[in-house]
């Protein structure tokens, strides 16, 4: 199997994460831009359809294994939104893409909910190759309640509005040691690297 490992991102922060990581199984982990692979088509309702979509994309482009995350942020009260669209939640209501709007909105819509349940997703699809049967499939979750206000000035995205109580802490005001070591990403991240040694013989 080839040692590259591209990862379907554009997210420097992301492949820095991922590399430390998966560091044990000895792959050279670039990312698509780095190679000239444009981003994918991200049109499913879930976010394993999106990161197998993502993950796929680019290693049919790169001709090598490829990993893809996809992730955000489901609430109890509201079916499951903002979900795949958590990036640009307010978008959908006619409000400029950004943290703050997207926040804004998300309070707006739980007025009067007492409701407040929340779980940060990430979906982590790793292939051997685009046209692999058995895709390495890993979820994680990270529960959580979502505040009336927002608290901390750490991270980015929901995490102001997202307190987890098991930390006693939004995740915004968590140390990035600490988030990377609870977050969704890293329960995800956790079982892919088990998949990976286990499926594809590795480490």
């Amino acid at each position: 199997m080839n040692t590259r490992l591209v990862l379907a991102s554009n997210n420097a922060k992301k492949l820095i994460e991922l590399q430390t990581l998966f560091a044990p199984l000895g792959f050279e982990m670039v990312t698509q831009d780095a190679l000239g692979i444009a981003e994918a088509e991200e049109p499913h309702i879930t976010f394993i359809e999106n990161a197998l979509a993502k993950a796929r994309h680019a290693a049919s482009h790169a001709n090598a294994a490829a990993i893809a995350d996809d992730s955000g942020l489901c609430v109890d009260a509201l079916a499951g939104a903002p979900g795949v669209l958590s990036a640009r939640y307010a978008t959908l209501f006619g409000e400029p893409k950004s943290d703050a709007d997207n926040n804004r909105m998300l309070l707006h819509k739980m007025q009067g909910i007492e409701d407040r349940r929340a779980r940060f997703v990430s979906a982590l699809v790793a292939l051997r190759s685009a046209d692999d049967p058995e895709p390495l499939v890993a979820l994680g979750r990270w529960p959580g309640e979502i505040l009336h206000a927002p608290r901390g000035d750490g991270g980015f995205g929901y995490d102001p509005l997202m307190f987890i109580p098991a930390l006693g802490l939004t995740v915004a005001e968590l140390s990035a040691e600490v988030k990377n070591r609870h977050s969704h990403r890293a329960i995800a991240s956790r079982q892919m690297l088990a998949l990976m040694r286990e499926v594809w013989h590795l480490g």
